[in-house]
């Protein structure tokens, strides 16, 4: 984490020296005129790289020790947490994808299609939810 913490500082420079550039050409460029959308995009990433790096330090400094991917005589299994149970023969996760790809499909296609998409992602995330409440795999 405090290599990533050192990166997103760098990142952070980085991005403000490129701001001050692209401030200083679009200055040139457009005879004395500032080009907005451009300086404001590059300094909005500089903070948002500076946020990033600050919000790394602190969770570095609060967590107490270092991470497995922080120390040299770790193992891959060291970092390797319990990421919970999941069906792999569930076909609930793929109508779920149908409805959320055919709602965004709706968006821009006509909103009556979101309707429809909407009941179908509706039914698949209770259908996931309970698939272990009835039949064969009940508990």
């Amino acid at each position: 984490m405090r290599a990533n913490t050192n990166l997103f500082w760098i990142l952070f420079a980085f991005m403000l020296l490129a701001d001050v550039a692209y401030t200083i050409w679009s200055l040139l460029y457009f005879n004395g005129e500032i080009e907005w959308v451009g300086t404001i995009a590059i300094g909005l990433a500089a903070i948002l790289s500076a946020f990033l790096a600050f919000y790394l330090s602190r969770v570095h400094k609060a967590q107490g020790a270092e991470l497995p991917e922080d120390r040299l005589d770790s193992n891959i299994d060291d970092g390797d947490p319990e990421m919970g149970f999941y069906s792999p023969w569930s076909w609930w996760p793929i109508i779920l994808a149908g409805g959320g790809a055919l709602l965004m499909l709706g968006l821009a296609v006509g909103i009556w299609l979101s309707f429809i998409a909407a009941a179908l992602t509706l039914v698949a995330i209770v259908g996931w939810t309970y698939e272990y409440y009835r039949g064969y795999f009940a508990r």
